[in-house]
C-alpha cells in the first residue's frame, strides 16, 4: 500500500481536533443555545407581553437577563458598523466630515426619551402585532447611547495617524478599501475596543427607559432586567433591587469573560509600536481559540470572501487621492452653505411648532434652565477629569492591572443611577440637603467612565519605545506628564470628555427629577423640564426642551472641544 503524502498526513494532524476544540465547540455551542431560546420571544405575537406579565420573581432574572443582553449586543453590532462607515467618511472626506461631525454633536445631544417619543410609534408600525417591533424600537434606544461615542473614538483614531503612514498608502497608492483594512481599521481597532467596552456599559444606564417605554397612554414592558428594576423601584423593593444588581455583576463578569477580555488580547496586535511591549493583555478564552484546528478551517470561507473582493478592487491614482484631501474652495463654502440652511431650516421649523402652542417668556425659561445645566456638567467635567485621568494613565501603563480592573470598571460604569434613587431621596430628605446641588452628581455617575476608559485606551496606545526612552533619560514628575502622557493621551481625552459632557446632558433627564415612592425631589435644570414636559405628554414642551439642549451642546462642542481636538491633531499626534 502507498504511503500518504507527508503534506496530506501534515495536513490531517493539523485539522485533527484538539481539547481546545472540544472546549471551543461546547462555548460556542451553548452561547448558540442560549440565543435561540431567547429569540423566541422576540417574535412572538405582541400579545404575550400582557399574558405573561414582568414579574418580581427571581427565578425568571436570568432569562430577563438574557434578553437584555441580546438587545445590548444588537445594538453594538449596529453601533460597530455605523461607526466603521460614518467615522471613515467623516474623516476621510472633508465634506462629508463637514455635514457628519456637526451631526454627531446634535444627535449626541438629543435624550434618549426625544427619540423614543417619536420612534417607538414608527417601528411598532414596521411589525404590528409583533414583539419585534417593540424590540426594534428598544434595541434603538439602546444604539443611540452607544453609536457616539464609538463613532467619535474612531473617527479622532483616523485623524490622529502618523503622518509617515499616511504617506506610505500613498506611495504604495492603496485603494479606499485597501486603505481602510490595510491602516485604518487596525490602527483605530484598540481605542475602538475599549469605547465599544463602555458604550456596552453605557447603554445598561438607559435600560430602564429603553425596556419600559410609553405609547400614548399605554406602557409596553419587554422582559429585561431594566424592567424588572423599574418594577422593583415602583415597589420599593430593596431585594429585588438588591437581585437585579447582582445579576447584572455576573452578566457584565460572563460577558467580559467571553466576549470583551477576547477582543482586548486579540486587539493588542494592532498597538503602534517598534518594540514589542513586555505585558500583554491576557486571556483564557483567547488562548483557547487561538490553539483550535478546526475553527481556522470552519472560518476560512470568510477570509476567502474578503481575499476574492479585494483582487477585484481597482487601484486608485496618487493624484486622485491628492485631490479628494483638497477640496475647491467654491465647493467647500457651497457645501458649508447648504449645511447651514439645512440646519436654519430645521431650527426654523422647531421653532414654528413650539411658538405654536407657546410664547416667548418659556423659550426663555427653558434657557434659563439650560444654563443652570450646563454649569452642573462643567463643574462634574473638571471634577471627573481631576480624579480619573491619573488614574486612567496609571491602569493604562499596567496591562496585569488593566485586566484585574477590566471587570469592576465596566460593572461600575453599567451601573444603573435609578439603584440609587432610593438612598438620595431618602438621604436628602432625611438631612434637609438641596437638590440642586446634590442630586447633580447623579449626572456624571455613569458619564464620567467615558473620561477613563479613553484615558486608558490613550495610555495603553503609548509606544513602549517611547515610554522606555523616558526611563533611559530619566523623565520624571510633571516633566514626564508634560512630554509623554499628555500628548500620548490628549486626543483620546478629549474624545472622552466631549461624548461624556453631551452623556452627562442626557442624564440630566434622569438626575434632575427623582421619585421613591410618594417622594418626589426636583432640582431646576433643563434635564428636570423635559422629564416633567414628557411626563405631562407636553410635546411642545419637549420639543423645545430638546431643541434648546441640541443647540447648547452643539455650541458647547464648536466653542471648546473642536478647537482642543483642532490643537490635538495639530500639535499632540505621534508623527
Amino acid at each position: 500500500m502507498a504511503r500518504p503524502l507527508p503534506a496530506f498526513s501534515r495536513m490531517l494532524r493539523l485539522t485533527r481536533p484538539s481539547r481546545e476544540d472540544a472546549i471551543a465547540f461546547v462555548i460556542l455551542a451553548g452561547l448558540s443555545v442560549v440565543f435561540f431560546h431567547a429569540a423566541q420571544g422576540t417574535i412572538a405575537p405582541l400579545s404575550t407581553l400582557q399574558l405573561a406579565p414582568v414579574t418580581l420573581d427571581p427565578v425568571y432574572l436570568p432569562y430577563y437577563a438574557l434578553r437584555t443582553v441580546m438587545r445590548m449586543f444588537a445594538a453594538l453590532f449596529a453601533s460597530t458598523v455605523f461607526t466603521l462607515v460614518v467615522a471613515t467618511l467623516a474623516a476621510r472626506s472633508r465634506r462629508a466630515g463637514q455635514l457628519i461631525v456637526p451631526a454627531l454633536d446634535i444627535l449626541q445631544s438629543v435624550p434618549i426619551l426625544g427619540f423614543l417619543t417619536f420612534t417607538i410609534t414608527g417601528f411598532m408600525g414596521l411589525f404590528p402585532g409583533s414583539v419585534l417591533g417593540v424590540e426594534c424600537a428598544s434595541i434603538f434606544a439602546i444604539f443611540t447611547s452607544q453609536a457616539w461615542n464609538m463613532a467619535f473614538s474612531f473617527y479622532q483614531s483616523l485623524r490622529s495617524i502618523p503622518s509617515d503612514l499616511e504617506e506610505a498608502t500613498m506611495i504604495y497608492r492603496l485603494s479606499p478599501i485597501r486603505r481602510f483594512l490595510k491602516l485604518d481599521l487596525p490602527f483605530g481597532t484598540p481605542a475602538l475596543v475599549w469605547n465599544a467596552m463602555m458604550s456596552m456599559s453605557g447603554g445598561w444606564f438607559f435600560v430602564v427607559a429603553s425596556e419600559a417605554m410609553t405609547v400614548g397612554n399605554t406602557k409596553v414592558t419587554l422582559p429585561g432586567i431594566g424592567s424588572y428594576l423599574d418594577l422593583a423601584i415602583a415597589h420599593q423593593d430593596f431585594h429585588a433591587v438588591a437581585w437585579a444588581v447582582g445579576m447584572m455583576g455576573l452578566v457584565i463578569v460572563a460577558y467580559d469573560q467571553l466576549f470583551f477580555r477576547p477582543i482586548v488580547a486579540w486587539a493588542d496586535r494592532f498597538r503602534f509600536e517598534m518594540t514589542a511591549s513586555a505585558e500583554r493583555p491576557q486571556s483564557w478564552v483567547f488562548d483557547i481559540l487561538r490553539k483550535t484546528r478546526l475553527l481556522p478551517v470552519v472560518l476560512s470561507p470568510l477570509g476567502a470572501i474578503g481575499r476574492m473582493l479585494l483582487a477585484f478592487e481597482p487601484r486608485v491614482q496618487q493624484r486622485r487621492l491628492m485631490e479628494t484631501r483638497v477640496a475647491r474652495p467654491a465647493v467647500e463654502w457651497a457645501w458649508k452653505a447648504a449645511v447651514a440652511l439645512a440646519v436654519l431650516a430645521a431650527l426654523v421649523l422647531t421653532g414654528r411648532y413650539v411658538m405654536r402652542y407657546l410664547v416667548l417668556h418659556d423659550a426663555l425659561v427653558a434657557v434659563g434652565y439650560a444654563c443652570l445645566t450646563m454649569i452642573r456638567v462643567i463643574v462634574l467635567i473638571v471634577l471627573a477629569s481631576a480624579i480619573w485621568v491619573p488614574i486612567g494613565v496609571w491602569i493604562g501603563l499596567r496591562p496585569a492591572w488593566a485586566e484585574r480592573l477590566q471587570p469592576l470598571a465596566q460593572f461600575l460604569a453599567a451601573f444603573p443611577a435609578n439603584v440609587l434613587f432610593p438612598f438620595v431621596v431618602i438621604a436628602l430628605v432625611r438631612w434637609h440637603l438641596p437638590p440642586d446641588i446634590w442630586l447633580s452628581p447623579l449626572m456624571i455617575l455613569g458619564t464620567q467612565w467615558y473620561i477613563l476608559f479613553n484615558v486608558i485606551a490613550g495610555a495603553s496606545a503609548i509606544p513602549t519605545d517611547l515610554r522606555e526612552a523616558a526611563d533611559m533619560f530619566h523623565v520624571r514628575g510633571w516633566q514626564w506628564w508634560r512630554q509623554v502622557a499628555i500628548p500620548g493621551i490628549f486626543p483620546y481625552y478629549i474624545t472622552g470628555a466631549l461624548t461624556a459632557s453631551g452623556g452627562s446632558w442626557n442624564a440630566s433627564i434622569l438626575a434632575e427629577l427623582v421619585t421613591w415612592g410618594n417622594h418626589r425631589l426636583v432640582a431646576h435644570g433643563l434635564g428636570s423640564y423635559i422629564a416633567e414636559a414628557t411626563a405631562a405628554g407636553d410635546y411642545a414642551r419637549v420639543a423645545l426642551g430638546v431643541g434648546v439642549m441640541s443647540v447648547f451642546v452643539l455650541g458647547f462642542n464648536r466653542l471648546v472641544w473642536r478647537p482642543l481636538y483642532a490643537y490635538g491633531e495639530r500639535r499632540m499626534r505621534l508623527t
